[in-house]
């Protein structure tokens, strides 16, 4: 496509809508600009540096800043545009019920200073069946704007990569809706994908909670080993080791971030509370940290120093959002003596250096497996509880066969 194209990004400041425009300031023929709320993201962004830690996202928005690509608060930048993508999604409210107020205050925003036949892309995770309402709001108003649902299924640290390597998913009511939104994502990626709107919106929910249920399964089995008193990460190597079945057999570890326990719980409420599975999974992964304190009860918590490295919900990452680690926090200040935490990448005045950290604990968690933490000195006289399997451990020793010669034929 040799036309060139005015394409806005709603929320393009934070992890969905950022990447997103940097890749898209990069095709020929496009001039990006994102729309955000957050005045200092902009400033930054503006400036060339990014708000956030994302792999490769620095020089890349240096290539493209100040010239395909903008930050502004400015909401008029909508009246010329041609593409709309806004990445506010439905969040949960605090009765677990998903709420669609935000998303439908910021469409109805939207629908008054966008122009006429231009393409309205829902981005972020929305509740099944919200792409119908909002193609219905815009018909009841009269509008001439094209309505499509093309969810984001990147992983946080691995956007610019994931953008332009995975097929895109795309759901529109209307062939010209689908037509636009198929050539937009083609000029970023190889494979577009086409579903109905409410088909595409499950996809980004089944992908999502599948991967939850995939990590409660682990979790479940971690708790089971340990209750043993056994290694689950032994059991984990042996088990993947050379054995194609078990390749999706994940590791252990807090399951958490903004996305996953969310889009479950939408699925949940989407089924009538009949998702039994999704349900159990929500009990298990939020359950770690409560079994993790349980378990540190008998070793005279109490008197206990607690140490938590890592408060990000993933390792190398400055997103605290959802995090567990958290959580478990709070569960410690009530059992422990005391607890202190650290993290290189999120922004705590409360979080102290790990080094501090190690010295003062007489127990350590590894709250999230940094790569910075891998090569930690920690004295033998220290309790260590990684639920992730991100240190050294006893792993089981694979056995070679030994070569088959003339004497052992004999």
């Amino acid at each position: 496509m040799s036309v060139s194209q005015n394409i806005v990004i709603v929320g393009g400041c934070g992890h969905v809508g950022l990447p997103l425009g940097i890749v898209l300031a990069g095709i020929p023929h496009a001039s990006i600009t994102l729309l955000d709320i957050d005045a200092d993201k902009i400033d930054m962004i503006n400036d060339g540096k990014m708000p956030f830690r994302e792999t490769g996202a620095a020089e890349a928005l240096q290539r493209v800043i100040g010239k395909t690509l903008r930050a502004t608060l400015d909401t008029t930048v909508l009246n010329s545009a041609d593409v709309v993508i806004t990445v506010i999604g439905t969040p949960v409210d605090e009765h677990l019920n998903p709420t669609v107020a935000e998303l439908y205050r910021n469409v109805d925003n939207l629908l008054e200073q966008m122009r006429t036949d231009s393409l309205l892309v829902l981005r972020s995770t929305v509740y099944p069946g919200m792409t119908n309402l909002v193609y219905n709001r815009v018909r009841a108003r009269g509008r001439k704007i094209h309505v499509a649902f093309c969810p984001e299924r990147i992983a946080e640290g691995k956007a610019l990569e994931e953008l332009v390597a995975l097929p895109q998913i795309i759901g529109a009511f209307e062939p010209e809706a689908l037509r636009r939104a198929r050539e937009l994502f083609l000029r970023i990626t190889k494979t577009v994908i086409e579903l109905t709107p409410i088909e595409a919106e499950l996809a980004k929910l089944f992908t999502n909670s599948w991967r939850y249920l995939n990590f409660a399964i682990s979790n479940q089995f971690y708790m089971l080993a340990q209750s043993c008193g056994l290694d689950f990460d032994r059991i984990h190597e042996a088990v993947v080791r050379e054995y194609p079945r078990m390749k999706s057999f994940a590791r252990s570890g807090f399951a958490a971030g903004p996305c996953l326990l969310k889009d479950t719980l939408q699925l949940a409420a989407f089924s009538g509370n009949q998702f039994f599975m999704g349900h159990a999974a929500m009990l298990i992964n939020e359950g770690l940290p409560n079994f993790i304190v349980s378990q540190l009860k008998n070793t005279n918590l109490a008197e206990q120093c607690v140490a938590i490295l890592g408060m990000a919900f993933k390792a190398d990452s400055d997103d605290s959002r959802e995090s567990l680690s958290y959580k478990l926090k709070k569960l410690l200040q009530i059992e422990a003596r005391e607890v202190v935490c650290c993290d290189p990448y999120v922004a705590d005045p409360s979080l102290i250096p790990v080094e501090e950290a190690i010295s003062r604990a007489d127990t350590i968690i590894i709250g999230v497996p940094h790569t910075l933490y891998r090569g930690l000195e920690i004295p033998a006289s220290k309790t260590v509880v990684d639920v992730w399997g991100s240190r050294e451990s006893r792993r089981p020793r694979a056995l070679s066969a030994p070569p088959v010669t003339e004497e052992t034929k004999a």
